[in-house]
């Protein structure tokens, strides 16, 4: 049985406060290159990993996040894009490529295949399949057309507007007929935003004293939707620029994944005087969709409506800077680690 040098990125401890480089090791472990007999699973080379925000509630102990924590020692695991190299399952064959659970390591034994599905390789990116054709797009359509239940001509408001989720929704936004505006962190993303993915304007919230007077004035008749991917101040002052019986899907709070404690929201009265629907939601509510999804959106992508911006990091080592970068700004588009070539 061959024995392969196995790399792998560890979580050392508990994260308290802002993740940082040094809350993870990247270390060097073996992989068998075979399955065990009887466990069903299969064995796959991992190709491209996702960074999500998600993944920060999972290295806090005592998690209240809906999926477990991680543990100290553990390699770190998210979605990913990998090829099967064995497989002790009739479903998946060896050469397959598959996306779903996996781990933070070069070989990875998935037993759990319930968190994996084939994919084809085809004309679109395989690592659109974190992205685009994955979680954060999957994410973004369901959030739209479920949770905004949007109406053309809406005016539509996306915060954290050039990540792997934003940049979707507002460009569905655009297709649906709606009128959309983002935020985001610097004027590289802004001008991504507005040359790029076609919002009808953007602004850098960074250069804003006053979020509820910058949401006045790109917004002067009130907003109709708000895709909520920061929570904290921005979600405060969209909700004093709701319209009336306006719609928030409240799909992240990157802005407090680093925080202990939280000033808190002061605007919930809005929700009562305007009578807005404020919701949070999963992906994984609306997994009856994805057949869908996917569908549509890979034929909106070949057909040039939309696009999608990738930031991909080479080689695993570089996966624990790739990850604290997504808490500062510092990716442009969806986080991606490429750990090997097919």
């Amino acid at each position: 049985m061959e024995v392969v040098r196995n790399k792998q990125v560890v979580l050392k401890w508990f994260v308290v406060g802002a993740p940082t480089e040094k809350d993870m090791e990247v270390r060097e472990g073996k992989a068998e290159l075979k399955v065990p007999q009887g466990c069903g699973g299969v064995l796959v080379k991992n190709l491209y990993l996702s960074c999500d925000p998600y993944m920060r509630a999972r290295m806090r102990d005592n998690s209240s996040s809906y999926i477990p924590p991680f543990q100290p020692g553990s390699v770190i695991e998210g979605f990913g894009v990998a090829k099967v190299i064995d497989s002790d399952n009739e479903n998946f064959s060896i050469g397959d490529y598959i996306s779903g659970m996996t781990g933070w390591e070069e070989y990875s034994l998935i037993t759990r295949v319930e968190h994996i599905k084939k994919i084809e390789k085809d004309d679109i990116p395989l690592s659109f399949h974190v992205g685009l054709l994955g979680m954060p797009g999957f994410t973004a359509y369901a959030g739209f057309y479920e949770v905004c239940a949007p109406k053309k001509g809406d005016y539509v408001f996306i915060s954290a507007a050039s990540g792997a989720v934003g940049q979707l929704v507002g460009q569905l936004a655009k297709i649906h007929g709606c009128y959309v505006v983002g935020s985001a962190g610097s004027k590289q993303k802004v001008d991504l935003l507005k040359h790029k993915l076609g919002f009808d304007d953007a602004f850098n919230y960074k250069d804003e004293t006053d979020l509820s007077a910058a949401l006045q004035r790109y917004f002067p008749k009130g907003i109709d939707i708000y895709f909520d991917n920061v929570g904290g101040k921005m979600l405060d002052a969209a909700l004093l620029n709701m319209r009336l019986h306006g719609r928030v899907a409240v799909c992240g709070m990157v802005s407090l994944h680093s925080y202990t404690d939280t000033d808190g929201i002061h605007n919930l009265f809005t929700l009562v005087q305007k009578r807005i629907r404020m919701e949070g939601f999963l992906q994984s509510d609306y997994l009856h969709l994805f057949p869908n999804f996917v569908e549509c959106v890979a034929n909106y992508y070949r057909q040039g409506k939309i696009v999608y911006l990738e930031d991909i990091k080479e080689g695993l080592e570089n996966a624990p800077a790739a990850f604290v970068g997504l808490f500062t700004g510092k990716n442009v588009g969806k986080q991606v680690v490429c750990v090997a070539k097919d």
